[in-house]
């Protein structure tokens, strides 16, 4: 064993944090929370800014729940400026205040649910995807929305589809960024409310003057309440229809199919008019057909093809090219995957589903603010790129010893690196 020599100096192994605080206080998204979120008692030693901030610096120091900031991380955070570091107990009883009443919900077979709206931190979500340029006012955008489960087995949560217990929130989102978030039960039908959910989202986007180019979404969107709210707010959507026997009896008559390479796979592919749920509008169905890997005769189709289909109200464009766009939801559905497992959204801390949203959406945001910060930092230091997941970010950025001195009645950061970070403090 080498001779181990003790040193009593303060060097913060997290030195990169600074920049990362910094920026967020530059950008004035601080004081942009506490005016949203408003003033808490003037006897609160904490903001509603600093224990948000505090919450993500967790995160961007490689933690994974509040109370790593009294086990590891307090002695560190605390020295650096523009941070106010309570205890873990104080961040989450804060968390609480900002939860919102459950809405009850009635399905047409009498059946109750509960869902979660908060239109606060929606709100100051899209405040801070405004106010950091990420969407810009009177500008048309793509959109996707999706239903997925959220595992877990808190008090409140219910079995869901995918025979686990936990939670089964609609989340929107416009080029990967989250823009909207409502919690719900996890044995919800996915099309259950989901027009007024929709519809919740849209005006609040309006509202905010973003407006919508495109929409894509999956089969669970695909009924006709759905469709008039997505049609009424976007100028094109795209819906991936469910099989039924109306459709296929019109499948069946298409004699001619054309060829089109997709991914790399060999389809056949065509459109026909067609008016979904017995209504007398009519919309666009792409169709694309390739050989089933088996010989099963399909009942619906009486042939051995696999067929899928996507409504629209998009007449223009080819087949392929509406089959290779909506093909792209899958890059969308990655956010879900970055969530769950970079900001702690499988980790959720509270027993009740009004209380995990206001977690789940306070690192919806973090996540919106790393993509920020990741894009400015990345065009100043060619050794960070854009597309870095958060893990990789803390170590090729936030790692790095640093110490606060002072010089010449000046407090300098000393960083023991030879990294080139074109920032200033």
């Amino acid at each position: 064993m080498a001779k181990i020599e003790k040193s009593n100096q303060k060097i913060n192994p997290f030195g990169g944090l600074n920049f990362v605080i910094d920026q967020i206080d530059k950008l004035g998204l601080s004081q942009l929370v506490d005016n949203q979120l408003g003033e808490r008692s003037k006897l609160a030693k904490y903001s509603f800014s600093d224990i948000i901030k505090s919450l993500w610096s967790v995160f961007f120091c490689g933690g994974n729940c509040a109370e790593d900031i009294n086990e590891h991380l307090r002695r560190y955070l605390k020295d650096i400026p523009g941070l106010n570091i309570p205890n873990s107990d104080t961040i989450l009883a804060v968390l609480k205040k900002l939860k919102t009443d459950n809405t009850k919900v009635t399905s047409i077979n009498g059946n109750t649910y509960e869902i979660n709206i908060n239109e606060k931190l929606n709100l100051l979500n899209l405040s801070i995807l405004l106010k950091t340029n990420q969407l810009i006012e009177n500008n048309y955008y793509d959109f996707d929305y999706d239903n997925e489960v959220l595992p877990t087995n808190k008090y409140d949560a219910k079995n869901t589809y995918k025979h686990t217990k936990g939670y089964f929130p609609g989340m929107a989102t416009i080029n990967g960024m989250p823009i909207y978030f409502e919690n719900r039960e996890g044995n919800m039908h996915v099309k259950q409310n989901q027009e007024e959910v929709l519809e919740r989202c849209f005006n609040l986007l309006k509202t905010n003057k973003i407006f919508i180019n495109r929409g894509r979404f999956d089969s669970g969107s695909y009924s006709k309440n759905i469709v008039d709210v997505v049609e009424k707010y976007s100028k094109k959507f795209y819906i991936r229809a469910m099989r039924c026997n109306t459709m296929y009896n019109q499948v069946r008559d298409i004699k001619e199919w054309n060829k089109a390479e997709i991914n790399y796979i060999d389809y056949e592919v065509q459109s026909i008019n067609y008016q979904p749920f017995g209504s007398e509008k009519t919309y666009r169905l792409v169709i694309s057909r390739e050989q089933s890997k088996n010989t099963q005769i399909d009942l619906l189709t009486n042939d051995t093809m696999v067929y899928r289909s996507i409504l629209t109200n998009d007449w223009e464009s080819d087949e392929k090219s509406i089959i290779e766009y909506y093909n792209q939801r899958g890059k969308e559905e990655k956010t879900i995957d970055i969530l769950n497992n970079d900001f702690g959204w499988s980790n959720m801390p509270f027993s009740f589903m009004n209380e995990n949203t206001v977690f789940l959406m306070l690192m919806m945001m973090c996540k919106n603010i790393f993509g920020c910060l990741i894009k400015s930092f990345s065009e100043k230091m060619p050794w960070l790129k854009e597309n870095f997941r958060l893990k990789k970010f803390i170590f090729r950025f936030i790692t790095v010893p640093v110490k606060w001195i002072k010089s010449g009645g000046q407090r300098i950061l000393k960083m023991f690196t030879d990294k080139d970070y074109k920032l200033n403090i």
